[in-house]
């Protein structure tokens, strides 16, 4: 098992705008010094958090997963984050992870915003995933998912990944709760938000972060449009759980539906 690097985008969207978030999202990875291993994307990174999916939801495998799968091969990076997919039939806020193989796979958000009426517009997806890549154990998350701790819980997670379009009015709750999901899990959590005004005029703070397992920051940036880039160290992360292995005495239990 290899150290991990990640790179998340904090960045403005526009809204309801998939060309011109496409365009800018290209020049932001291009400009990437370094060769993560993983870039992250915010929650609806081509639409902002939208809830008309009927005029702006791609079916799967259509112009935003080849143009993920383009930015993956060129840059030799994964490329992850969730966009609004109708398949069949129904509509998803769906975590796309797509690697520099073209190998896919997906997540579809399973606790819909009912605040913003997400749940009035989406269907909730019903499945957890763990994804297995160079090694790690990594655990995608869409945003209100992560204030449920049971659907967050995962002992043999090495990373949760947690894009999000979070308020800046909650951002205390948001940075709170990446932290208790890295300490319950030890695991690494990077959280991803997105910055700046939408079209429904909520303002985003960002405060994207990456934790530790021990529930200390590795990075971190609030406001700014920037690139957030960390180094997950594999083998601290494997001491730790070693010498202090309270993920092994975690409750067993089984998810209604799952």
């Amino acid at each position: 098992m290899q150290d991990l690097t990640i790179c998340g985008i904090q960045t403005f969207l526009h809204w309801e705008n998939r060309e011109a978030n496409l365009a800018m999202l290209a020049t932001k990875i291009n400009s990437i010094t370094t060769s993560p291993d993983i870039i992250i994307l915010p929650e609806m990174f081509t639409t902002g958090f939208s809830m008309q999916p009927e005029r702006f939801a791609e079916e799967s495998n259509a112009e935003t997963t080849e143009w993920m799968k383009q930015q993956a091969e060129a840059k030799s990076s994964v490329i992850c984050g969730s966009v609004m997919i109708h398949d069949k039939g129904k509509y998803f806020n769906r975590f796309i992870w797509m690697q520099p193989d073209g190998f896919c796979m997906t997540y579809d958000k399973k606790h819909l915003f009912r605040m913003g009426e997400e749940n009035n517009h989406y269907t909730s997806g019903a499945k957890q995933v763990t994804i297995s890549y160079k090694g790690w154990n990594i655990v995608p998350l869409v945003c209100y998912d992560l204030r449920f701790p049971v659907w967050c819980r995962h002992p043999e997670a090495n990373l949760m990944i947690v894009v999000a379009n979070w308020p800046e009015r909650r951002k205390e709750h948001w940075m709170k709760l990446l932290e208790a999901r890295a300490i319950e899990n030890q695991c690494y959590v990077a959280g991803i938000n997105r910055v700046g005004e939408d079209g429904s005029t909520i303002y985003y703070s960002g405060n994207s972060m990456v934790v530790d397992p021990k529930g200390e920051r590795v990075a971190y940036s609030e406001h700014t449009d920037c690139l957030l880039e960390a180094t997950l160290n594999a083998e601290e992360m494997l001491h730790y759980r070693s010498q202090f292995p309270a993920w092994k005495d975690a409750d067993d239990f089984n998810l209604k539906g799952s």
